[in-house]
């Protein structure tokens, strides 16, 4: 993710995947994201603030914290901004925001309201794409990937819905 990929006042919600483990399996676009957010919204100001200088990172970004006890509060500041035009970069103590951590309330909001959502890949595929759906991410099943052939998919979706 470069600075180039985002037009001036292009404002968009973006989901961080941070690293399970050790700090070093951060992404280039992890840091990218930090090092360019206009705002970041951290379940955890401490560890981000820790997960920053593990890194390397600085920013110039407003930060705030954004978990279970504010969440309902702040998600309106938060689609706010990126309604204003601002680069808003939601990250959690480890993992994808909003598979079971904060994020789910903010990016249906901001999906409500017609803005983007992107997510700088974490931990797997799967729950980025869960992550900015807007879907419940409570639960989830995950059945592999549908077949390409339009009438293999359709017998495979009518075995799940039955």
């Amino acid at each position: 993710m470069s600075r180039a990929e985002f037009a001036p006042g292009e404002g968009r919600l973006v989901l961080a995947g941070t690293p399970i483990g050790d700090a070093q399996d951060a992404s280039p676009a992890l840091r990218a994201a930090l090092e360019q957010a206009d705002l970041i919204a951290a379940e955890d100001t401490r560890a981000l603030h820790t997960l920053l200088a593990r890194l390397g990172v600085s920013t110039e970004a407003k930060i705030v914290s954004y978990f279970e006890g504010n969440e309902a509060s702040r998600t309106g500041e938060l689609v706010d901004a990126v309604a204003e035009g601002r680069r808003v970069v939601l990250v959690t103590d480890a993992g994808m925001p909003s598979v079971s951590d904060p994020g789910y309330r903010v990016v249906t909001a901001a999906i409500d309201a017609g803005l983007r959502v992107t997510a700088v890949p974490g931990p797997s595929a799967v729950l980025t794409a869960l992550a900015v759906s807007g879907l419940p991410v409570d639960r989830f099943c995950f059945e592999g990937f549908l077949p390409r052939k339009q009438g293999e998919r359709r017998r495979r979706l009518a075995a799940l819905a039955a």
